[in-house]
């Protein structure tokens, strides 16, 4: 549990907010220093000495609000944004002008890219483009003309901030990414433990109530037999589990959080996607294999219960007329714009023609239970059969206009 709590709570942005609350220090005492050193040429050195005592005062009482993203609130780049544009706009009325023509530094001098980067880290290169306009054009009502220096300190704040905050979005989607992998390699490890445990006891006790009832015949023929049945069950449980919960990332304060997220009940009557896997884990037996893919496959509830129902509707058949002792496999693909299901048997096939003499006769089976749910979800059931090799039914559910394809399936 450490562990994960390890993994939910890494951030690769905490060196940032460090370096961040560093810089604001430095360059705030480095501003004070400019201004001290050349004291004797402001024509108001009082308006930016109470600049100064704001500007100590505001940097060391925010020094928290920098130390991570939660802190750092929108309201407080909001004020410390004013706080850089004020002493801008303020340099021209406190320094002579000679110095602004000679292109002399602003009050905030550099402490102003301190308050850039805070929206940087914070929002991406987005919110960076934004404070960096502001700078800019604070910067250029100050000089009162676009001169060299000052367009290339605008355009060096700029590039750099948008620079930053574009690497901050990046470094966030690869922390979330890397904290997905490591759930899933600890959850895997989890299920194979548990595997291994189930398979040293109860698996190799149902196999053996299995093999003797087989032995012994009779009732202990049919306890032997639901052993198997168990014992098929509970390997596919635990080989591939049914419903993970699913994990969604977001961004928190302290960098790439994750949090559970429930997943509606199989056949629930929720809006939320359905796993496809849960509705079929029922079917697998002694003679039923299931093969499915290790992720969830989702569908809307509606589309997932009447697929779910087709599968049933054709290991009916399979059992009706292939006989007690045939096997049947399912295999469940989810491929990106449509999930296909396929049932496939060993059974003697059915004669040419028989399905034709069976609808005209009013048996309307494959028709119906298998056919038309599969069109009424804007899919296809194709059927293929040879004499003597078994019978294979392909289930395809096409992963677009699910919503029409639900409200059609509901209405069964």
């Amino acid at each position: 549990m450490p562990k994960r709590e390890r993994v939910m709570r890494m951030s690769v942005e905490l060196p940032l907010w460090r370096a961040l609350t560093a810089y604001r220090v430095l360059t705030m005492l480095y501003a004070v220093g400019l201004f001290a050193t050349a004291y004797d040429r402001f024509v108001r050195p009082g308006l930016a000495i109470g600049y100064y005592v704001v500007l100590c005062g505001w940097t060391l009482a925010t020094l928290p609000r920098v130390q991570n993203a939660a802190a750092c609130t929108k309201r407080f780049l909001a004020v410390d944004l004013t706080v850089a544009l004020t002493g801008i706009l303020l340099t021209p009325l406190a320094d002579a002008h000679q110095r602004i023509v000679e292109g002399g530094p602003t009050l905030p001098s550099i402490w102003t890219a301190g308050s850039v980067l805070a929206f940087a880290v914070k929002g991406g290169w987005r919110w960076a483009a934004f404070a960096s306009t502001a700078v800019a054009v604070a910067n250029l009502l100050e000089r009162g003309a676009p001169a060299r220096d000052t367009v290339h300190n605008v355009i060096l704040v700029w590039v750099a901030a948008i620079a930053i905050g574009y690497v901050v979005e990046v470094a966030r989607a690869s922390e979330r990414t890397l904290a997905r992998a490591l759930e899933i390699e600890a959850a895997t490890r989890e299920r194979e433990r548990l595997a291994r445990d189930i398979h040293d006891s109860v698996l190799q006790v149902l196999a053996m109530v299995q093999r003797r009832g087989a032995v012994i015949g009779g009732e202990a023929a049919e306890l032997g037999r639901m052993a198997g049945e168990q014992e098929v069950a509970l390997r596919t449980l635990v080989s591939g589990g049914l419903v993970p919960p699913s994990r969604v990332s977001e961004d928190g304060a302290e960098g790439a959080v994750v949090r559970t997220v429930e997943v509606p009940p199989a056949g629930g009557d929720g809006d939320g996607p359905v796993d496809l896997r849960a509705l079929l884990a029922p079917f697998a037996a002694a003679r039923v294999s299931l093969a499915e893919p290790g992720a969830p496959v989702p569908l809307p509830p509606a589309a997932a219960r009447e697929l779910a129902a087709a599968v049933g509707a054709a290991l009916d058949n399979v059992r009706r007329h292939a006989g007690e002792g045939a096997r049947a496999w399912i295999l469940v693909e989810d491929e990106p714009d449509a999930v296909i299901v396929t049932v496939r048997d060993d059974g003697p096939g059915i004669p040419e023609g028989r399905l034709a003499q069976a609808e005209g006769e009013g048996r309307l089976g494959v028709a119906q239970s298998i056919r038309g749910r599969l069109r009424d979800l804007g899919g296809s059931a194709e059927l293929v059969s040879t004499p003597g090799q078994g019978t294979e039914v392909e289930l395809t559910v096409p992963k677009k206009d699910m919503t029409d394809a639900r409200g059609k399936a509901g209405t069964r």
